[in-house]
């Protein structure tokens, strides 16, 4: 599958479309998601043109692959549901079809703020 330069993800990364930024580095974009399933719901969306996890791990630099989780942990820290300063959260990535990816553009979904359940039911 090729990379689709119209997803909103990239559109957003390209300013085309507003988000509610939370934060922003070289390597990362994350913002709240524009329905949220939990109280606290972010995503966390590298700035490469990446489909999913796989297409990352077999293509991504390892100075992307550092930024993305680093990002990622930054976004927890920033919205007080790390174990460093909260009681958790859950990170999720959806691959492909059966794994019920919407956008064809890595990102992960961050849940925390209050209990988020089992994992697969």
């Amino acid at each position: 599958m090729m990379y689709d330069d119209n997803n909103i993800f990239a559109k957003i990364l390209r300013g085309e479309i507003p988000c509610k930024k939370i934060y922003e580095d070289d390597f990362v974009l994350s913002f709240h998601d524009i329905n949220p399933q939990k109280k606290i719901h972010a995503l966390v969306i590298p700035k490469g043109k990446y489909i999913d996890l796989d297409d990352f791990s077999n293509n991504a630099s390892s100075d992307e692959m550092v930024g993305l989780l680093k990002g990622i942990n930054i976004v927890a820290k920033k919205l007080g549901i790390s174990v460093d300063t909260g009681k958790g959260y859950r990170a999720l990535a959806n691959i492909n079809e059966h794994g019920g990816q919407e956008v064809p553009h890595l990102h992960f979904h961050l849940f925390g703020g209050e209990p988020v359940g089992k994992m697969v039911q």
